[in-house]
């Protein structure tokens, strides 16, 4: 097709809209043809089998021919694997884009009238209420505290611990108008929208092309006012609790890759990603999959899910302690999201900067990675940083 223009402005007014936009490029859906909801430490295996199976039984016509052209998926996993919600939707329209190169994919199943919409006005979120979500501020400095001494004695090396907060809208809330907001203030990040999760994620954790696997690790922050000085990305480069946050992080991820590839490249010292709100530590990592059984994006997501930039090291003593701490369901917040294709490629962000939608309830999500040498107070002040990213969308400031 022509030029659509943006992507985002073509979502029609709808509850659940899909979408997995980064700049100009990426893919918006709308419709359902299909969907499953699965649960348990197996819910990747289930998605992927049934995926697949759906997939084969399709006729495809595509004259395009390129990444997330054909039949796609966009999925959403929760974190942990006790979590209700983990879903895989097949839409029964996609636009989409790439280097240039634009898009429509439709289901014509029996022949029915074309799905794709008018587009009715965005509708702003108008005045919101603000109130405490299932773990407070105060609960979670407390929760960090903790966490920070358990540390010290020796329990684990890492936890990332998150706390949330929830924004009430008189009336039933437009989606598109988070997302929106979200992807003018980061358009670097991954602008995501699948099952009233929205969000804008700095971190890919999986891109699949074919034999070839990559990622983006992120882990350690700061932000403007925590350090005096205008060279922040030398203060985050120059900090050992950072760089040990980021480097326990990279190695979680090339850990559980490597027995998949027959190659992978691990940078040995970080870059800085700066964004609006803060700046982050960042590592991207390269693979070459094994040619003889390449493991599709979900069956790679099951290996490296949750590394330690969202979960912790020792992997199973960080999540226990997540538990126990934070006392609450995060549901599918620092879970993987994003989009598969029938060939098993497709791209995977952790659901970062995001906010789950519920009519006019809005439930936001920020977390830290919390390390021996943590302060609870400037834990709390990263995270409340971090919720500035959906806050000022939502609200249509900043």
């Amino acid at each position: 097709m022509d030029d659509p223009g943006r992507l985002l402005d073509l979502l029609p007014d709808d509850r659940n809209p899909l979408s997995w936009v980064r700049g100009s490029d990426g893919l918006v859906g709308w419709g359902e043809v299909a969907r499953i909801t699965v649960t348990g430490p197996d819910r990747f295996a289930e998605a992927d089998a049934w995926w697949r199976d759906f997939a084969e039984r399709l006729e495809v016509r595509d004259e395009v021919d390129v990444p997330g052209t054909g039949a796609v998926a966009f999925t959403s996993f929760t974190f942990s694997p006790r979590s209700a919600g983990s879903v895989v939707i097949v839409p029964r329209v996609v636009v989409g884009r790439r280097d240039g190169q634009a898009w429509i994919t439709e289901f014509a199943a029996g022949g029915g009238p074309s799905a794709v919409r008018s587009v009715s006005p965005v509708r702003a979120s108008g005045p919101l209420r603000y109130g405490d979500g299932r773990l407070p501020v105060g609960r979670y400095r407390q929760a960090v505290a903790e966490a920070v001494r358990r540390m010290q004695a020796g329990e684990l090396e890492k936890a990332a611990l998150a706390h949330d907060l929830l924004a009430i809208g008189e009336e039933p809330l437009d989606p598109r108008f988070l997302l929106g907001g979200l992807a003018r203030r980061y358009p670097t990040c991954w602008s995501f929208a699948v099952d009233g999760l929205v969000g804008a994620t700095p971190e890919l954790l999986l891109r699949r092309d074919g034999e070839q696997v990559s990622s983006r690790v992120l882990a350690g922050t700061i932000w403007p006012g925590e350090r005096t000085g205008s060279d922040l990305g030398g203060a985050l480069l120059a900090s050992a609790k950072d760089r040990r946050e980021h480097a326990l992080a990279v190695d979680s991820l090339a850990t559980a890759l490597r027995p998949l590839c027959a190659a992978l490249e691990v940078p040995e010292v970080p870059a800085i990603l700066a964004l609006h709100n803060v700046s982050h530590l960042a590592s991207d990592v390269y693979g070459q999959l094994d040619p003889e059984a390449p493991a599709s994006l979900l069956q790679l997501a099951e290996a490296v899910h949750p590394t330690a930039a969202v979960g912790g090291t020792p992997r199973d003593a960080a999540l226990e302690v997540i538990e126990e701490l934070e006392g609450m369901d995060r549901g599918r917040y620092a879970g993987p999201v994003g989009w598969v294709d029938a060939d098993g490629d497709g791209e995977l962000g952790i659901a970062l900067r995001c906010a789950q939608l519920d009519g006019r309830t809005v439930r936001l999500f920020a977390g830290c990675g919390i390390v021996a040498d943590s302060d609870p107070d400037t834990e709390v002040r990263e995270a409340a940083a971090k919720l500035v990213a959906v806050r000022e969308a939502l609200e249509g400031t900043g």
